[in-house]
C-alpha cells in the first residue's frame, strides 16, 4: 500500500518566495499525515498567466534553487517528491518537472511535450518521449497537463509497466468537463492509477483527483480551495482489474502494433 498526496495550491503570479513558503508548509503537512509520494501542480512556483519576459525571470536549470531546495526537503521528510518548475536552456523555456527520491537524489526529469494555447507562444515543447521511472515506491510515469489529453503517452507508459501516472496541471474551468472525462478514461484505457494535481484560482478548476485502474474516482479535492488530497494506492489490485478488463492483453498487433507506440514523432 502506498499513500500518495496531491498538493492543490494557489499560485500567486510572479511571487516565487511566497509560493515556495506556502508550498513547503503543505508538503510538510502531507508528510505529517503519512504521505510517501507527494505531487505539486504545474507552474506552481511561478503562476500561469505571466508574460514570456516574466517567465524568463523565473527560469531555472535542473540544479537550480527550487529543485535543490526540494531535494533537501525530500531527504529531510523521507518522501518521494514530484516538483514542476520553469526550466531555461539556452534561449528556450520549458514547463518541466523533477522526480526527487526520498534520499534527495533527482532520479528523473521531464518536459511537457504537448503545449496548450498561449503556452505555444512562450514555451518550447519537450521531446515526445515517455519513459517509466523506477522509484522506491514503484514504477511511475509522469505527464504534464495537456499531455494526458492524448491517449498515446499514457498507453506508452502502461506498456512499459507503469502502475501510476502522475499529471501535474493548470486545468481551466472552461476545460473542466475534459478533466472529469479524460483522467478516468486514461486510467481505464490502461488499467493504471492516475493522479491529477491541479491549482486553484487563476481560472483553474481544482478538483485534483486520484482515479483507480477501473476508472473509478477514489477521491477528489475542492474546485476552489487549497487542500491536501491524501489516499492509499493499492498496486496489488491492478492485475485483478486487468483480468476483468483485459485491454492491454487484447491489443490487436496487426491493427495496433505495440512497437509503433514507441515511435511517436519528435517535435
Amino acid at each position: 500500500m502506498l499513500k500518495v498526496a496531491a498538493v492543490q495550491l494557489q499560485a500567486f503570479p510572479g511571487q516565487r518566495d511566497k509560493n515556495i513558503e506556502n508550498c513547503i508548509k503543505m508538503v510538510e503537512e502531507a508528510a505529517e499525515q503519512g504521505a510517501e509520494l507527494i505531487v505539486l501542480p504545474e507552474l506552481w512556483v511561478s503562476g500561469y498567466y505571466l508574460s514570456k519576459e516574466q517567465f524568463q525571470l523565473l527560469q531555472e536549470v535542473p540544479t537550480g534553487e527550487t529543485v535543490s531546495l526540494f531535494q533537501k526537503l525530500a531527504k529531510k521528510l523521507k518522501v518521494l517528491l514530484i516538483v514542476p518548475y520553469v526550466e531555461g536552456e539556452n534561449e528556450n523555456l520549458y514547463i518541466s518537472l523533477a522526480v526527487i527520491e526520498s534520499t534527495g537524489e533527482m532520479i528523473a526529469a521531464y518536459r511537457k511535450s504537448f503545449l496548450w494555447g498561449r503556452e505555444k507562444e512562450i514555451f518550447t515543447p519537450g521531446e515526445r518521449a515517455y519513459n517509466a521511472i523506477d522509484t522506491s515506491k514503484g514504477k511511475i510515469g509522469v505527464l504534464i497537463c495537456a499531455d494526458i489529453e492524448f491517449p498515446e503517452p499514457s498507453r506508452i507508459l502502461a506498456l512499459q509497466g507503469v502502475e501510476l501516472i502522475i499529471v501535474p496541471s493548470v486545468w481551466s474551468y472552461g476545460a473542466e468537463s475534459r478533466w472529469d472525462i479524460q483522467l478516468p478514461a486514461r486510467a481505464l484505457d490502461n488499467t493504471v492509477y492516475i493522479l491529477g494535481v491541479n491549482t486553484v484560482n487563476e481560472g483553474s478548476c481544482g478538483k485534483s483527483k486520484l482515479v483507480a485502474p477501473n476508472g473509478k474516482v477514489l477521491c477528489e479535492a475542492s474546485r476552489t480551495e487549497q487542500s491536501i488530497l491524501i489516499h492509499d494506492v493499492d498496486l496489488s489490485i491492478i492485475q485483478d482489474v486487468r483480468k476483468e478488463v483485459p485491454y492491454l492483453d487484447d491489443l490487436d498487433e496487426k491493427l495496433y502494433p505495440k512497437a509503433a507506440l514507441f515511435e511517436m514523432p519528435k517535435v
